[in-house]
């Protein structure tokens, strides 16, 4: 049996069968809690015609609960040794994220971000004591360094996010961005020496994961939705064709998403830190596109006050937005040929396009989504070059 303490110690990058753990899961599971409480409120905000505020509380909101998330998949990737004392701490990273997600409607529907602010403390202090775990522990004096400056950064910008409750409203979209620039900057400053050992399959696999764990939860909520309008409105008719198209995308999403192995592109840091910050958008832009059923369903149903024009563009903005993102982050390195590198940015416009299609709008963006399936699988068949990853 193992020692229930053992020290938190760098594992190897090489490291054979690297797999998620149970924890891990566990993690990724309840903070998708937090993920569906700000896809709710996106919903309400723009089915009251509330678009840009909810939009923006959305983009920091949905910022809060990615950052945090993968400051500990990072971490977990190079120093997980799965004792009492990390699970511990891990499970009180847990406790923090519900209680941000308890404060998400006060901060979309109040503008009061204290909740959030308390549910990050306790996110924050917990993975600081990680690291000053792990600089304990630490083998070398630059590795020792380098989870000081992760542990004091970490820090630091806790107590910058302070100023989200201080400052006027009209000011703090301008403290989130000055605060998110100076996050993403921590990892690049603690590294700028000696780097973490993360493991390329591990993290692949914990980003992809999530990415399922995201598009579950907006299947999940559409599938709310549209029974909820087919029981109460008896609109059967009105929500077939969005039911299917909706469905459609999230398919063609996911299909997309997997259809080419992202950890042959994580080789560096710098290719790891572009390929981890880049994934806000796919992330953000998955939760979104379930928001946007909802919305398209209470529009449907005159639940919501919005143009038709402006419900079918909450689902094909960010099904469009997510393509393009996994296009540009990994599977554009994976493409041969213009013909196979034309095919997600051409189905992102054409998705945008289908915006106009009045209430067929979504069932078109689910038919275009499953053709750029269809059209990549054959032209993948047709190109030894690229049939590996088809």
């Amino acid at each position: 049996m193992k020692q229930p303490f053992l020290p938190l110690t760098a594992r190897s990058r090489d490291e054979a069968h690297r797999a998620a753990t149970p924890l891990e899961l566990f993690f990724d599971l309840c903070f998708v809690v937090a993920v569906a409480q700000a896809g709710m409120e996106l919903v309400h905000a723009v089915a009251e015609a509330h678009t840009a505020e909810g939009i923006i509380n959305y983009a920091m909101v949905f910022f809060a609960i990615w950052w945090a998330w993968m400051n500990f998949t990072w971490f977990a990737s190079a120093y997980d040794n799965d004792d009492v004392l990390y699970r511990v701490v891990t499970l009180v990273q847990i406790a923090g994220v519900l209680i941000l997600a308890a404060g998400v409607s006060r901060a979309f529907q109040d503008h009061d971000f204290l909740v959030v602010w308390l549910g990050y403390v306790v996110m924050r202090c917990a993975l600081a004591t990680q690291w000053l775990r792990a600089a304990h522990h630490a083998t070398t004096p630059g590795e020792r360094a380098m989870c000081h400056r992760y542990a004091g950064g970490v820090l630091l910008c806790q107590v910058g996010w302070t100023a989200l409750l201080l400052t006027p409203e009209s000011a703090r979209p301008w403290v989130f961005l000055v605060m998110a620039i100076a996050e993403m900057a921590v990892p690049v400053f603690a590294e700028k020496n000696v780097t973490t050992p993360w493991h390329p399959r591990h993290i692949a696999e914990r980003y992809g994961l999530f990415t399922i764990i995201v598009l579950g939860e907006t299947v999940a909520a559409a599938t709310v939705a549209v029974k909820s309008g087919v029981v109460e409105e008896d609109a059967l008719g009105e929500l077939l064709p969005i039911a299917a198209g909706g469905l459609l995308i999230v398919f063609a999403a996911w299909w997309i998403y997997f259809v080419v192995p992202a950890h042959d592109r994580l080789t560096s840091n710098r290719q790891g830190f572009l390929w981890g910050y880049g994934h806000y958008l796919i992330f953000a832009s998955a939760a979104a596109i379930g928001a946007g059923i909802e919305i398209a369903v209470e529009q449907a149903v005159g639940k919501a006050h919005i143009s038709t024009l402006a419900a079918s563009s909450a689902v094909t903005i960010p099904a469009a937005l997510f393509l393009l993102c996994v296009w540009v982050l990994h599977a554009r390195y994976f493409k041969v040929g213009t013909a196979q590198q034309l095919v997600l940015p051409l189905s992102s416009l054409a998705i945008l396009m289908c915006s106009f299609a009045g209430r067929w709008a979504v069932l078109a963006a689910g038919v275009v989504a499953a053709a750029t399936v269809a059209v990549g699988v054959t032209l993948t068949a047709r190109n030894p070059a690229t049939r590996r990853v088809g």
